[in-house]
């Protein structure tokens, strides 16, 4: 009398032995699958191979040190006790769901054999390399994952299609490592159960999409049936394995879709806005951007990915295209989880809402970023910087340009005793002054003219570098003039400034944490003739690509006068948050600027910026190059567009390609060494694409 599948199936997952676990019968019968199993708390196994009280974290060996045959052997007895697993688990499933199909359950029984095979493989390898199965600790994560399974469709999705695919990366990646080290034998042990894997990746599948609901993509009910804490996120490891999935039967579009897939699998995320409009939703209540202004948030609204970290959230009207994002991984850089907004809201049914959060980080705390993310205030482990109430009187001031005035006077009170410096920046006739009044402004427009200074920019204290700004060219006040200062007077003060003939524009980048200002970095750029930005630029020298006369004023052999600058005003601005509680990147716009006599100087405190900057992004991009190289972000408008000839972003973007063909440079992770990328989907942009090309 042959033996029945649920007794081999019992046999499998509750013996306490390997030779118990790991044979069995060649033929089976299933005419007597009996009643239901509940879910044991653990698999039956040899002591030495039991699951530890409180697992806690198991440190994945990796490739560090694969020669030493010790480490290789951590390594395999890893695997090994996966197949372990798998074999115990697919036990579990021909017991838990005795009424699945007939011919589901002869599949399984046919993949559990496979298993066991594979574990006896590993075992006697494991034996070559001088240990025994069970000398090393073993995590049950697999069995906390998949034992919970409530229907066969369910064990497909989660083991067939999560971890046996994710094996096809890691076991064609491990097999090309061991062949490096020219160890064949495990070479060609690792090629053996990735072809098995191959077939019990397509055996799961065509369950899948016999089960799933018909008018759903293969991908949309995939990432459907998966339930927190898993996702797709598991189904994948890296070098991705494209081929492999394609022999396996997966759709290329399913393949397309969770090779830029990205969602924590453990590590709490944080949550990423692209907010611009800062300093105008704090100079107006009701502020609306108008039509150009909201297409270049939407156009831009990916920007935020590229300060993210794996796993991060990064929050946008809509998910960008799955093509652009393959194109971004393909080159190096991290693609994180979107989560699209509805009427510019967190949706309701958004699993983000109860999920736990590291912090939150919008492009600037301002009112409509606290609006968008204060459902998720009590999600977070890290302490908000304010919310509600709060937040005007405490961070109000930082946005403004009347802020600059304090920091500049101590710049320059720092230096005060010190010729040299004194001899290279500006001097306080250059510190901005308020105005209250049209009667103010007037008195102080005039005032800065007396000292020289024909040309005088009137700025609204809340408004971005470059905006929201009165231009003083003419010797007498325009009617247009007065209007603009009456207006603006209106809502806020203003600052009156004397125009200053630029020679450089640069930035001081920080970043505010737990009540500290550290320095990041130095970014030059190019503005605009209004002052508005256009381009920032990254060399591994600052002063390379600068004139002699520019670089001179900034550095010489006995001073390095930016650095020592960047120090005080780190200090500076220590102080200024002090009682604030502010965190988060902050950056200081300054330039050098030519005199009437032809003489340099240092301006450097132009404006205050606490929040994100184009200046910053350039930081975060360079970081994703190969050492050495030079860069260029530029956001190119539809002037720029026009100017260039192309009759759209998407043939814009193409031109650029074409001029600057990518090339990556480094192992395992190559990174850019020269070439373009573009930085929003040209395909979609409509107001502003945003470009990075490397040198």
């Amino acid at each position: 009398m042959r033996v029945q599948v649920r007794e081999f199936a019992e046999r499998v997952l509750f013996a306490d032995t390997l030779e118990d676990k790991l044979s069995g019968p060649d033929s089976l019968e299933d005419d007597r699958p009996g009643t239901g199993l509940d879910t044991p708390a653990q698999p039956g196994r040899p002591t030495n191979l039991q699951f530890r009280a409180s697992p806690g974290k198991f440190d994945f060996p990796g490739t560090s040190g694969l020669e030493d045959e010790r480490r290789r052997a951590k390594l395999l007895h890893f695997f090994a006790n996966h197949e372990l697993l798998a074999t115990e688990l697919m036990a579990l499933v021909l017991l838990k769901f005795p009424d699945a199909p007939r011919i589901f359950r002869s599949g399984v029984v046919q993949t559990l054999k496979e298993e066991q095979q594979h574990t006896r493989m590993y075992m006697r390898r494991l034996k070559q390399l001088g240990i025994e199965f069970g000398e090393h600790d073993v995590n049950d994560y697999f069995w906390r994952t998949i034992s919970t399974v409530e229907s066969p469709m369910d064990y497909v999705s989660r083991l067939s299609l999560t971890f046996e695919q994710a094996n096809l990366d890691y076991t064609r990646f491990y097999s090309d490592q061991f062949a490096r080290i020219g160890d064949e034998s495990t070479r060609a042990l690792l090629d053996r159960i990735y072809q098995d894997e191959i077939g019990h990746v397509n055996y799961g599948l065509n369950w899948f999409q016999k089960w799933k609901d018909p008018n759903l993509s293969d991908w949309a009910a995939f990432e459907r049936q998966l339930a927190h804490p898993l996702s797709p996120s598991r189904a994948k490891a890296e070098p991705f394995n494209a081929q492999g999935r394609l022999d396996a039967g997966i759709d290329p579009d399913f393949i397309d879709e969770l090779y830029i897939y990205s969602k924590s699998k453990g590590r709490t995320p944080s949550v990423h806005l692209f907010n611009p409009f800062a300093e105008s939703y704090l100079a107006r209540s009701g502020f609306e951007p108008n039509k150009q202004q909201a297409a270049l948030a939407c156009d831009l609204e990916t920007l935020p990915m590229f300060f993210a970290r794996r796993d991060d959230v990064v929050l946008v009207n809509e998910r960008p295209r799955s093509g652009f994002l393959a194109e971004l991984k393909q080159v190096g850089f991290e693609i994180p989880e979107f989560v699209e907004l509805q009427d510019g809201n967190i949706p309701e049914e958004s699993d983000l809402r109860a999920r736990k959060l590291s912090d939150l980080r919008p492009w600037a705390w301002s009112p409509d970023a606290l609006k968008v993310l204060e459902p998720l205030f009590e999600n977070i482990t890290r302490n908000l910087p304010a919310t509600g109430d709060e937040w005007e009187p405490r961070f109000q001031s930082l946005f403004s340009k009347v802020c600059t005035q304090p920091i500049l006077k101590r710049v320059l009170e720092e230096f005060d005793s010190d010729e040299l410096t004194c001899s290279r920046l500006c001097t306080t006739e250059q510190i901005s002054r308020t105005a209250h009044s049209v009667s103010q402004a007037l008195t102080e427009i005039e005032a800065i003219r007396q000292q020289g200074h024909q040309r005088v920019v009137a700025k609204a204290a809340f408004g971005v570098a470059g905006s929201n700004q009165l231009r003083l060219w003419e010797p007498e006040i325009t009617p247009a003039q007065h209007k603009w200062l009456g207006r603006t007077l209106a809502d806020e003060c203003v600052v009156i400034e004397p125009w200053l003939e630029r020679a450089l524009d640069f930035s001081f980048q920080f970043d505010a944490e737990e009540g500290q200002v550290k320095k990041i970095g130095l970014v030059k750029m190019r503005n605009d003739k209004r002052g508005q930005f256009q381009q920032s630029i990254w060399t591994p020298r600052f002063a390379q690509g600068l004139t002699d006369d520019v670089a001179g004023i900034l550095r010489d052999r006995s001073r390095d006068l930016l650095g020592e600058l960047h120090v005080a005003l780190a200090e500076i601005l220590t102080d200024l948050i002090a009682d604030t509680g502010f965190q988060g990147p902050m950056g200081i716009d300054a330039f050098v600027y030519r005199q009437s006599n032809g003489e340099l100087r240092i301006h450097p405190v132009v404006e205050l910026n606490a929040r994100n900057t184009m200046g910053r992004l350039m930081i975060e991009l360079m970081r994703r190059t190969a050492p050495g190289r030079s860069g260029k972000m530029e956001l190119v408008g539809q002037a720029a567009l026009k100017n260039s000839g192309c009759a759209s972003f998407e043939e814009y973007a193409a031109q650029l390609k074409s001029e600057h063909p990518l090339q990556l440079r480094g192992e395992p992770r190559p990174k850019i060494n020269s070439g373009a990328v573009c930085l929003n989907d040209p395909s979609k942009a409509t107001g502003c694409l945003a470009t990075l090309v490397i040198e």
